[in-house]
């Protein structure tokens, strides 16, 4: 009998200590947000934002233990269009600044591009690779020539890893935020932010640009305790595509620089918690079976 208490002892400090490891804890988010016709509008609080994120700008440097990284999309030829349509996840910048990027239900893979290249050529930029005209006027890149979009979706989620590891070691950041071009509409483009268990931590809507064409806007969220696993984004209503163009609630939206703390490793005391807890089970079950129990 006195081996069967321990047991469910056991069972129940387990399912209390995995409660406490699953459970959201109360985020503490700083937002930063803005909007306007021209990249000094949003200039301020981007600057802010890296600030706060943390120095120095930490390049393609193997993992470190302070500062920040970002992803302008314009390295190499910037006049060039890069595809990568059927390649997802986007594992680009995966080893050397610790970002990997999924793109959402439907979606092929992503694209780093001019709104359009003159004279034809290396795709011809957004304008060309989507036949869209109004692409190559609609946007405006924030740091030229480039910009990023999924294609075939517009979403995707972005997953964190110790630089330098090429993926083999799951980190977190403690604030990421993405430069936007030309939203339109309020509340349809939006990040959201997940703990490693999936909790959601903070959902911030990109505010829009204010004008028809080429704004910008800016939102991005640093947490005091929280540290971020996973971000969602969403992007307009629709997807890039031939035909699919801002107006009569349709709204279209690409996205400049990307700016994150320096991905930490995992810690550890949520593995060791469980573990410890497994073999606190398995040795009473281990006592319960040889007495016969």
């Amino acid at each position: 009998m006195m081996l069967r208490r321990l047991f469910f002892s056991s069972l129940c400090t387990m399912v209390v200590m995995m409660s406490a490891w699953t459970t959201c804890a109360i985020a503490s988010p700083m937002e930063f947000t803005a909007f306007g016709a021209n990249t000094g509008a949003i200039q301020g609080t981007v600057d802010a934002f890296r600030t706060a994120l943390g120095n120095p700008n930490n390049g393609n440097a193997a993992g470190t233990t302070g500062g920040r990284r970002e992803i302008n999309w314009d390295g190499g030829n910037v006049a060039l269009t890069d595809t990568t349509p059927g390649v997802t996840p986007f594992n680009v910048f995966l080893n050397t600044r610790g970002g990997q990027f999924i793109a959402g239900a439907g979606g092929t893979g992503f694209v780093q591009a001019p709104q359009s290249v003159s004279g034809g050529g290396n795709g011809n930029g957004l304008a060309g690779l989507f036949n869209n005209a109004s692409y190559g006027t609609g946007f405006a890149p924030f740091s030229p020539s480039r910009l990023f979009v999924p294609v075939g979706t517009n979403a995707f989620d972005a997953l964190f890893f110790v630089p330098g590891t090429n993926g083999g070691t799951r980190a977190t950041v403690s604030g990421f935020g993405i430069v936007f071009s030309d939203v339109d509409l309020a509340n349809m483009t939006h990040i959201d932010f997940f703990d490693l268990q999936g909790n959601l931590l903070d959902s911030v809507n990109v505010p829009p640009g204010g004008a028809a064409n080429q704004s910008f806007s800016f939102a991005g969220v640093l947490f005091t305790t929280e540290q971020i696993g996973r971000v969602h984004v969403v992007l307009g209503t629709n997807a890039l595509a031939q035909g699919v163009s801002d107006g009569s609630g349709t709204d279209v939206v690409a996205m400049d620089d990307f700016l994150f703390s320096e991905p930490r490793a995992v810690s550890a005391p949520g593995v060791l918690t469980l573990l410890l807890t497994g073999a606190m089970v398995l040795g009473a079950a281990t006592r319960l079976r040889r007495c016969g129990a």
